[in-house]
């Protein structure tokens, strides 16, 4: 079996890292710790690698490369390399943070698997074939399962994981059943080709089955609700960095999943698929502000938040337009910077003042001045504050919803803003404003390798805001790729 020197070279750099944490029995715990984040730092460099493709896939639309008789290959296109981006930034500044937070852990057994999952979702993110993607996709869930789970020596990680395996297990062979009523119609597993093969199919009624089941199946990692359950625990007990990594890239391969086959393979004037994800995303941003609302654990309201930013990103995708799609887009990048960015200053906080109570870091600020500075960043953007990256893409979803016609479906996505900005001002005011607590007074700044990836994501997010025009014109060319 082939693969590209991308794959090649993730999956053999996930080898030496056990063997950095035996080493680490003998140099050392801070020096294993170390040799191990430089391993991870050049392999997650490695997603570099698709940038030179970057021309091509534009110029051309797909680079297509190992292809087998049992359905192996690899397609580098415009989507694709943009989703990997969003993986390399946020994978570098979780894989950074990590090196400060995890004491008391194997490093060697802690990168192995983190590697494996950035690996995993490297492979679903350039497969061809829907079996190329099945694989890496129950790699990724596995990976992502045994990372929610590391900390097993305490329950709440051990009662996370198991209903997050059990959760992204019913989505898997929901979507593996799909996968086989789609190959059974079409008797292909390219996704290209299953296009031509459904339009023969005709009004096939095993057509809008598997439809159906894909949506509920991607829906299930993406955190629609009512398949969401999973994703509030998953986050609140895994470490700080897999919880960013969690809400900023893994929910987004889900949502990946639906945009490269709903778009592909199910074409919106043959399928009704358009109102079936809008029922979806007004039920999950609703849901998900509502709930986020009555949090006061930091991390479990964030893990709500990012429930509703799925129905923002479907929304977008349910519009059908070619401005909704580029908004839908636009909207995961700075929706996994920002959640990134709010999940580290949550560990941060976790780690200095030793709590996720929101109430319990009240006037944190006075102690820990630069994370907070920060966490009020990447709060005001979370709140739509006009300048900052997420004003922009949401005002792209909502503008896209009226120009079709849907103009309801975006005044309640409206209304959804101004309940996540009632949280998100909440967040800022209690950090900043209200009087110290005990556990505030006793904080100290977090370390300078937790601040570094703190204050790369928060100054990316600004400059987003104040100059957003290359990435909108990157996702417009990324979204002007699909036939809508």
């Amino acid at each position: 079996m082939m693969f590209t020197p991308l794959l090649d070279g993730l999956l053999i750099s996930v080898l030496p890292v056990p063997l950095i944490g035996l080493i680490g029995r003998k140099v050392g715990h801070e020096e294993a710790l170390v040799a191990a984040y430089i391993t991870s730092v050049l392999a997650v460099s490695l997603l570099m690698i698709p940038l030179y493709y970057w021309e091509t896939a534009w110029g051309k639309g797909t680079i297509t490369t190992s292809p087998s008789p049992e359905g192996v290959s690899i397609k580098v296109d415009g989507l694709s390399i943009f989703v990997a981006m969003i993986l390399f930034t946020v994978g570098m500044a979780s894989s950074a943070f990590s090196a400060g937070e995890a004491r008391g852990i194997s490093p060697g057994g802690y990168y192995t698997i983190y590697l494996g999952m950035i690996a995993s979702i490297v492979g679903v993110l350039f497969a061809e074939s829907l079996f190329t993607f099945f694989i890496f996709w129950e790699a990724m869930c596995l990976c992502s399962y045994a990372l929610v789970a590391f900390r097993r020596e305490r329950p709440e990680p051990i009662e996370a994981g198991y209903k997050y395996l059990l959760m992204s297990s019913a989505g898997a062979i929901i979507i593996l059943f799909a996968f086989s009523l789609l190959y059974g119609l079409t008797g292909t597993l390219s996704i290209p080709h299953l296009a031509a093969g459904l339009a023969e199919a005709g009004g096939d009624p095993i057509v809008q089955i598997s439809l159906l089941m894909m949506i509920v199946g991607f829906g299930i990692q993406a955190g629609m609700a009512p398949f969401h359950t999973w994703l509030p625990d998953a986050h609140m007990a895994a470490p700080s960095p897999i919880s960013a990594i969690l809400s900023g890239v893994v929910v987004k391969i889900g949502i990946y999943g639906l945009i490269r086959l709903l778009l592909t393979v199910f074409l919106p004037e043959q399928n009704a698929w358009q109102t079936v994800l809008a029922t979806f995303a007004v039920l999950t941003m609703f849901l998900g502000n509502l709930s986020a609302l009555f949090q006061d654990d930091l991390k479990r309201l964030l893990a709500y938040s990012t429930v509703a930013n799925t129905g923002y990103v479907l929304l977008g995708l349910a519009f059908g337009s070619q401005r909704a799609l580029a908004g839908s887009l636009f909207q995961m990048m700075n929706h996994a910077l920002i959640k990134a960015l709010l999940f580290l200053c949550a560990g941060a906080f976790l780690h200095s003042a030793g709590t996720r109570s929101l109430s319990e870091i009240a006037g944190i600020r006075r102690t820990m001045p630069v994370t907070s500075l920060a966490f009020a960043v990447g709060s005001l953007a979370l709140a739509t504050f006009p300048g900052l990256n997420m004003f922009w893409s949401e005002l792209m979803i909502i503008t896209a919803g009226i120009e079709s016609g849907m103009t309801i479906l975006s005044l309640l996505m409206i209304l959804n803003l101004a309940l996540s900005a009632a949280y998100a001002l909440r967040m800022i005011y209690t950090v900043t404003v209200m009087k110290a607590t005990s556990k505030s007074r006793k904080a100290s700044e977090a370390p300078a390798i937790m601040l570094l990836p703190i204050l790369s994501l928060a100054t990316i997010s600004v400059m987003i805001g104040v100059y957003p025009s290359p990435l909108i014109s990157l996702t417009e060319s990324t979204a002007a790729s699909f036939n809508l």
